[in-house]
């Protein structure tokens, strides 16, 4: 095994369940973790680039470019200007975190709300994109945390998209319902990029974070056609109330590009998903002596409704069940927390002696520097020592505050990784 991503897994193990849970959750940090996937799976032999069983001849294109998005950018973008070489013409990394690379130019953007660091740095892609012919090749990376960092909106501020998705996450819209608004308001996401990249050879590694793997919802789709419209955006808007924010018609929202012409050289290639790092906590769970079984890579819902539920059907003995997938948050104060964090705080509140609960995000960054948390009777007891209780810190959004002072959160710093989030229970 590599270094462990769990920084405080030695303070966190006070217990037998506890230890295994967290080796549990350690195997699904090591099985995504970008750069050891990326050099697993990527090859350049001569002048062929191999990426898993797909093989592409440089030689026949005469620049070839890489751009990578999200939290995975970084990380995959260092292994491939490694491997490219001389290859290598320019490209760009937008990421939450930066480097000094060769070639690569590395820019540092916001999340999960944009910025004007944002919009400076997806405008400084899109015009490497509008210079691309139909003798380059360009290779993308795109993850989770790219519907934030890529952005470029037609007439809205960046500060008013911001506050939009701010409201729609607090009502608990989905992320298909954020995307939707997102790629309506933007020149570079719902397929917008391979329109600004057409007529280039675009080969995009996507790393999903969303439930299903819809590669259309990853991102907000940058390569991928786009089957929504003005009408379904203008709906998300309408549903949650949003006009007294950006008060509709006003809000001037865009089509999407339908032409599949921009497309056509586009090769999307769905590169690592959830499921992976569920598969290696399942195996690491029978090694322990459990029976282990993944329930569902697509788990979606409030999140302390979920986490109270998950507990709930953690009867039998001996037993683990893991989920992937992405909770919403009703906010209803100014806390500070996640959505896992607050899937704990849930679970908490119908916790039974020989339970345990993990919820945490593969990213490392809970909405907060934590990655999630433990919930067991050891949590329940010291929060009862401390006067604290879970559900008045769910009622008031204030789940950092009651991990941080329970000392149950999961810090793993940023992973540079982002596949899901996950959720694990386990019996004795």
């Amino acid at each position: 095994m590599n270094f462990s991503v769990i920084k405080n897994s030695s303070a966190l193990a006070t217990t037998p369940l506890r230890r295994d849970a967290l080796e549990i959750l350690e195997a699904g940090y090591q099985a995504i973790l970008t750069k050891e996937v990326v050099e697993s799976e990527v090859e350049v032999n001569g002048q062929y680039l191999r990426i898993g069983e797909r093989v592409i001849a440089l030689g026949v294109f005469k620049r070839i470019f890489f751009v990578g998005i999200g939290k995975c950018a970084l990380d995959a973008g260092e292994v491939f200007e490694e491997k490219l070489g001389s290859w290598l013409t320019d490209g760009i990394i937008l990421d939450v975190r930066g480097a000094t690379l060769k070639k690569l130019r590395s820019k540092i953007g916001t999340h999960p709300f944009p910025s004007e660091q944002n919009v400076e740095a997806s405008q400084s892609i899109a015009d490497l994109l509008e210079g691309l012919t139909d003798t380059d090749l360009l290779i993308t990376v795109i993850s989770g945390g790219a519907s934030s960092l890529l952005c470029l909106p037609y007439d809205l501020t960046c500060e008013t998209i911001g506050l939009i998705t701010k409201t729609l996450m607090g009502k608990g819209a989905t992320i298909d319902e954020i995307n939707t608004f997102r790629k309506h308001t933007s020149k570079i996401q719902g397929g917008q990029f391979a329109k600004l990249a057409y007529p280039a050879t675009v080969v995009s590694l996507i790393f999903s974070d969303v439930p299903g793997d819809d590669i259309a919802t990853v991102a907000s789709g940058p390569t991928v056609l786009d089957t929504t419209n003005i009408a379904d955006a203008r709906a998300v808007l309408e549903k949650y109330d949003i006009e007294k924010l950006c008060k509709l018609p006003e809000c001037e929202l865009v089509e999407t590009p339908k032409d599949p012409e921009y497309f056509l050289r586009v090769n999307n290639i769905l590169f690592i998903t959830t499921k992976k790092a569920l598969e290696a906590m399942r195996r690491e769970a029978e090694r322990l002596g459990y029976y282990a079984e993944i329930v569902s890579a697509e788990l979606q819902g409030e999140a302390r409704a979920v986490g109270q539920h998950l507990v709930g059907q953690a009867t039998a003995p001996k037993t683990c069940r893991l989920w992937g997938g992405e909770t919403t948050v009703l906010v209803n104060k100014e806390g500070r927390g996640g959505r896992c964090q607050e899937a704990v705080l849930g679970a908490l509140t119908n916790i039974k002696d020989g339970v345990l609960c993990i919820a945490a995000t593969s990213d490392g960054w809970d909405n907060t520097p934590f990655a999630g948390a433990i919930g067991d009777p050891v949590t329940l007891e010291r929060a009862r020592e401390l006067g604290l209780d879970p559900l008045t810190a769910s009622e008031n959004n204030q789940a950092y505050d009651f991990f941080e002072k329970v000392g149950s959160h999961i810090d793993t710093g940023r992973t540079g990784a982002n596949v899901s989030d996950w959720y694990i229970t386990l019996t004795q």
